[in-house]
């Protein structure tokens, strides 16, 4: 408002405070004061205060100014006075409507208010015009709105990652359980639905009785299999819907994300221009990109009869077109390392990354309801960290044919540090201790070398360097070494180092490629600094890690007909006694470099392995 609706609204406080009740005749005194009361109660919709400032107001003055607004949802709307020309008893005020439509944007109009002076007295001289030039008795507004075709995620050679099917919602109305066990079970046995996620839903705070909370989204076809077990179960609920999806069901699942309706956390979120029912990035890429993939909705400002019928449209909204991410994905390695699991009941996981440019080409984790643990798992790498030993040692001028001892066991600060199942090779070539992964022969040597060269050896394998991600990421930490104890657990990958799939996949990468650089998963993000291997360290890792495969621990990921690299890990975490272990097998073949991890699988080279092998085999 202008400053006489500023002046005409400080007056309505004074004169109420004072007991005034028949505040409106001191605005009729003039009709810059009227129109700027009359204008200043419709910003505040009051309705009643209006019809005071009009000259014989119609018996539904209220109802029918509230009714023309009724189907335009307006975030706000505020009025501009400008100047007055006055003739007689009669007057003319033009003013600027700035309506704020929400989950479009803003429309303005110019109108007018005409007035008239009766003993005294100005008045408006009300009609449907005053609202609008083009409004009629009984007319409306109303909105449209359309969202434009959600842009695509596509593969590095632009193939699309999803595609949008026919599909079937299955939620839960609360209201209408009748044993939520026997649900959940339903749900579980046949769907896969995490049993923790689907009570976290029913619990959460302020979900109503009636309210339809969707749970799963599966393909018609799999519905179809599965609606004997789960249509009758009570309480259960299924809708019939359009919806983006991956070419079969889990592909990709944790980087590519899933699309569903705006929950309440997501419209507080993400704010205009979203509302109850549009669809948006629920997690993944789907949703760190929602605003360029889903664009702005176009819409306009609709004028129509009293029968609902349009008349014309006052204003348009033009939106905001959408924009295609394309990723780093290649859908056919994914497909290879989704293969590569099957069969595996453990949780696991494989990356897969271009070993010149850190480009991930794949990225599984199973199982497709639990966490991202190829990116966000940290673990200890175990003796896949021996890579990053090996490297600084060599850097200390260890040879590969420098004899080293590998007793059973040895101890360094009172701490024993034991070989798999106490095995020693004795006194062995440095090669056959890395090929046969000797704990004692690293630990000893690790103990000889200054900490910063081996702190130095993992920060020139990224660990430590923060990632520019899309995705939440965990990379690898190699915390300073508290004492030499410290430092020979953290020379075998235990003690407090801890790596993601990803991490270890680009620490395989780094060795093919002569250099470690950070993983990229979107085309065009920064590649970030890269950590050059010296020649020499490179080019003896690549023999080293291709003698594990030829005649060392990692000899079951063997392929026939590929060239094989890499390094066997088994991971002691826990108490027990003996502790469990992660299975590690990371490596390089051809272009592709990865990470395979089996949670508490045992060990490396005779579960990792294997799966490294039908990865390869596959690629």
């Amino acid at each position: 408002m202008r400053r006489p609706a500023a002046v005409a609204a400080l007056l309505l406080v004074v004169l109420a405070a004072a007991g005034v009740t028949a505040w409106y005749f001191f605005f009729r005194d003039s009709p810059e004061r009227a129109a700027a009361a009359y204008l200043d109660a419709w910003e505040k919709s009051d309705y009643s205060a209006m019809r005071q400032l009009v000259l014989e107001p119609p018996k539904d003055f209220s109802a029918v100014n509230e009714a023309v607004f009724k189907d335009l949802p307006l975030a706000r709307r505020s009025f501009d006075l400008g100047e007055i020309t006055t003739d007689g008893g009669s007057a003319v005020a033009p003013f600027t409507a700035r309506l704020r439509v929400r989950t479009l944007g803003d429309w303005s109009y110019r109108a007018r208010l005409d007035l008239k002076r009766r003993q005294g007295n100005w008045f408006i001289d009300w009609s449907p015009s005053a609202i609008h030039p083009d409004m009629e008795r009984g007319a409306t507004f109303s909105s449209t709105r359309t969202w434009p075709e959600r842009g695509k995620l596509l593969a590095a050679d632009g193939r699309p990652l999803t595609e949008t099917r026919r599909a079937v919602v299955v939620g839960i109305v609360p209201q209408r359980i009748k044993d939520r066990n026997a649900l959940i079970q339903a749900l579980v046995i046949n769907l896969g639905s995490d049993p923790a996620r689907i009570r976290s839903l029913l619990d959460k705070p302020g979900v109503r009785p009636d309210w339809f909370i969707p749970v799963e989204e599966v393909t018609v076809e799999r519905y179809e299999t599965v609606k004997p077990a789960i249509y009758p179960v009570p309480g259960l609920v299924f809708q019939n819907r359009q919806l983006r999806m991956p070419p079969r069901p889990g592909f990709a699942q944790h980087v590519i994300g899933r699309v569903g309706e705006a929950t309440a956390e997501a419209l507080k979120r993400l704010g205009e221009p979203y509302r109850q029912g549009d669809q948006v990035g629920i997690s993944g890429l789907e949703a760190v990109f929602e605003r360029r993939l889903a664009g702005r909705p176009s819409g306009q400002v609709v004028l129509n009869d009293p029968d609902g019928q349009q008349l014309e449209v006052l204003h348009s909204f033009p939106g905001q077109p959408v924009e295609s991410i394309q990723t780093t994905l290649d859908i056919d390695v994914q497909t290879a390392a989704e293969s590569a699991l099957d069969g595996v009941s453990s949780p696991a996981a494989i990356v897969v990354v271009d070993t010149q440019s850190a480009q991930v080409r794949a990225a599984v984790s199973r199982p497709v309801a639990g966490f991202n643990r190829a990116f966000t798992g940290r673990y200890p790498p175990g003796s896949s960290f021996k890579i990053v030993t090996a490297a600084g040692l060599l850097k200390e001028d260890v040879s590969v044919d420098q004899t080293v001892e590998c007793p059973p066991e040895t101890k360094v600060g009172g701490k024993t540090f034991r070989n798999f199942e106490s095995k020693g090779l004795g006194n062995v070539p440095f090669r056959e201790a890395f090929a046969q992964s000797c704990n004692s022969a690293f630990v000893k040597l690790a103990s000889s070398i200054e900490e910063e060269e081996l702190a130095g050896a993992a920060q020139n394998f990224g660990f430590g360097k923060n990632y520019s991600f899309p995705l939440d990421v965990a990379g690898g930490s190699f915390p300073a070494p508290r004492d030499l104890t410290d430092q020979a657990a953290s020379a075998i990958g235990q003690g407090r180092v801890q790596a993601s799939p990803l991490h270890m996949a680009t620490v395989a990468a780094a060795v093919a490629g002569s250099a470690w650089r950070p993983p990229q998963l979107v085309a065009g993000q920064s590649p970030g600094t890269t950590e050059a291997l010296e020649p020499r360290v490179a080019q003896t890792l690549q023999s080293l890690m291709r003698l594990v495969v030829t005649e060392g621990t990692g000899v079951r990921a063997r392929v026939p007909g590929k060239e094989v690299s890499g390094k066997t890990g088994t991971a002691e975490f826990g108490t027990k006694r003996p502790p469990d272990t992660h299975a590690w097998f990371v490596g390089y073949s051809g272009s592709h470099a990865f990470a395979v991890l089996v949670e508490a699988g045992g060990v490396g080279g005779e579960v990792a392995a294997p799966i490294a092998a039908r990865l390869v085999a596959r690629l």
